[in-house]
């Protein structure tokens, strides 16, 4: 998806800069510190797109569908039944009644299952932008929305929920594929970037709104909204890995990782992105 108008100003940003620093004035001192990418980034936040897909994932929280009939009220997010606020912001986690360590969207795939009837496994087979994994989409990117402003906070009481989090920790360190890369080669180096997009440290917090705080997203080159999931199966890509099943336990482990580094950051999610 193009957008001309963003990057026409982005290139003006540029081009007013390289001015700027030929002819060197008490005002444009000022205009150089301006950072072009920041600008740029600002503008695309503003009239996120994300808000459509906020909508329709309330929508479909309280919609009776699935051969049951029923809606996704009754779906404990680990808050308890039906409590949606606080609860992006404390998973993954160990479910009791499931037996394992879920992210939000493996947890909504299971209430969707266990709550109105639909095929779980059917579910995780589909494209991310299709059929019923598109609505696990929007529903995330709702759920994600109604812990915004709020602090991570993932629980390692568990084992299992200690066990997932070393799991990710080897995982995001591991080495292989064609170009022997990992999560490390990107997000283990604090300062990088490709393109116009920052690569956050992740081994470490990396702050209010960046990394795992910042996904669900609207990624505006692909005009898409993507989850954690779609995020991370996308970086297996670049990793040159063969994808990852939808909620498989790297994922989750990864996810666990990531947030549990995320302690005390504040969620911007559902966000934009390049």
């Amino acid at each position: 998806m193009s957008h001309p108008i963003p990057a026409l100003l982005l290139a003006a940003a540029l081009a007013a800069g390289s001015v700027h620093a030929q002819t060197p004035a008490p005002a444009a001192a000022g205009a150089a510190k301006t950072d072009p990418l920041a600008e740029y980034r600002r503008l695309l936040e503003e009239g996120n797109p994300a808000e459509l897909f906020e909508a329709r994932g309330e929508r479909l929280w309280t919609q009776k569908r699935g051969p049951r009939s029923a809606s996704l009220e009754r779906c404990d997010l680990g808050q308890g039944p039906g409590v949606v606020k606080g609860a992006f912001v404390t998973l993954p986690r160990w479910f009791e009644d499931a037996g394992k360590v879920m992210d939000l969207e493996a947890r909504l795939v299971w209430c969707m299952e266990k709550l109105q009837g639909f095929d779980g496994a059917e579910i995780a087979k589909q494209p991310f932008d299709r059929g019923e994994m598109a609505n696990v989409v929007a529903l995330a990117t709702w759920v994600a929305a109604m812990s915004r402003g709020m602090r991570f906070d993932l629980p390692q009481k568990h084992p299992q929920e200690k066990l997932m989090y070393e799991v990710g920790k080897r995982a995001f360190f591991f080495r292989g594929g064609t170009h022997d890369f990992s999560c490390a080669s990107c997000h283990g180096v604090a300062g990088q970037r490709i393109r116009m997009q920052d690569l956050p440290l992740l081994t470490t917090n990396p702050g209010d709104g960046v990394g795992f705080a910042a996904w669900p997203a609207y990624r505006v080159s692909a005009g898409q909204m993507w989850g954690m999931q779609w995020r991370l199966n996308d970086c297996f890509r670049q990793q040159r890995f063969p994808y990852p099943g939808f909620a498989s336990d790297v994922t989750v482990a990864l996810s666990t990782y990531m947030g549990v580094n995320a302690k005390g950051a504040m969620s911007i999610a559902p966000a934009v992105k390049r």
